[in-house]
């Protein structure tokens, strides 16, 4: 493996009500050789913002303290506009992670002698050493209703394990529909030649979409499973779960809606946006 030239590769992280996160985040973020310019908190504008930019100072990092909550994608954005020009590739996570010091240097590598490859991410494990289900399919109508009514009384529904890929999560690497943008190294040419991330999704899906345009102008999006971050769970979001999980059905159908935007697929349309609406009124009056 190559070692990593610092000013080859940055890092954008979005934070929301995430101060205590992105402390660790960027502590883990000390084991690589990165300046502090080339490692971007972007504020969300908080309650937490002013704490969040003194955090960012004390690590020596960069801040933008967004006037507004732009949604995640949005704010990624925003911060890798901000990035030098001589920026080859670029680590898009949340707070929340936290990364080995083989990771970065491992997926630039990966970048570097595979030039057909447009995003790479690691192995992302959840706190209890399990592995999260973070490179999947792309989504399709029939995937996407199946999952969509069944998921929640049937978890093991061969629409929602599609989806999932929950059978591919061994220790070899393969390419993926999409990455979680929870954590993922993007070439940020690309990135910016598809214009970055759809900021018609406030939240959720807007790492779906991006893998799927990636698929369409001929990248490959790789699961890299030699390495690995963990994950600590969606804290920004869990003060408005409620909100949150209407945002998550939207996007869900916002995507699919894009994907097959035909007219002969209006009635699967309807059928999803009617499952999908179902769904969430039924886990939100389940945790009333």
């Amino acid at each position: 493996m190559s070692s990593l030239n610092p000013e080859r590769a940055a890092v954008v992280t979005v934070t929301y009500n995430s101060c205590a996160q992105v402390s660790e985040f960027l502590d883990s973020l000390a084991q690589t050789t990165l300046p502090g310019d080339h490692i971007i908190v972007v504020e969300n504008r908080s309650p937490q913002a002013e704490a969040t930019r003194q955090t960012a100072a004390a690590h020596g990092v960069n801040f933008v303290c967004l006037p507004s909550n732009a949604g995640y994608g949005s704010a990624m954005n925003r911060g890798v506009a901000t990035l030098d020009s001589g920026v080859e590739y670029v680590l898009i996570s949340n707070p929340d992670v936290r990364l080995n010091a083989d990771t970065l240097p491992a997926l630039v590598d990966w970048l570097d002698t595979h030039r057909d490859c447009g995003a790479v991410a690691p192995q992302i494990l959840n706190e209890d050493g399990t592995v999260y289900p973070s490179a999947r399919s792309i989504p399709s109508l029939r995937n996407g209703v199946g999952h969509a009514l069944f998921a929640r009384f049937w978890p093991d529904n061969p629409w929602s394990r599609h989806y999932r890929a929950d059978a591919d999560y061994g220790d070899t690497p393969r390419d993926a529909g999409w990455l979680s943008g929870a954590c993922l190294l993007v070439r940020r040419s690309t990135f910016e030649k598809l214009g970055g991330f759809d900021e018609g999704f406030f939240m959720y899906f807007e790492d779906v979409d991006l893998g799927y345009r990636l698929g369409l102008d001929g990248w490959a999006s790789t699961y890299l499973p030699t390495v690995s971050a963990t994950h600590t769970g969606g804290t920004s979001t869990r003060t408005d779960s409620d909100r949150m999980l209407r945002i998550h059905h939207e996007s869900a159908y916002r995507f699919m809606s894009k994907k097959y935007n035909a007219w002969y697929f209006a009635p699967l349309r309807l059928v999803l946006r009617v499952g999908l609406w179902a769904r969430f009124q039924l886990i939100r009056r389940s945790h009333e």
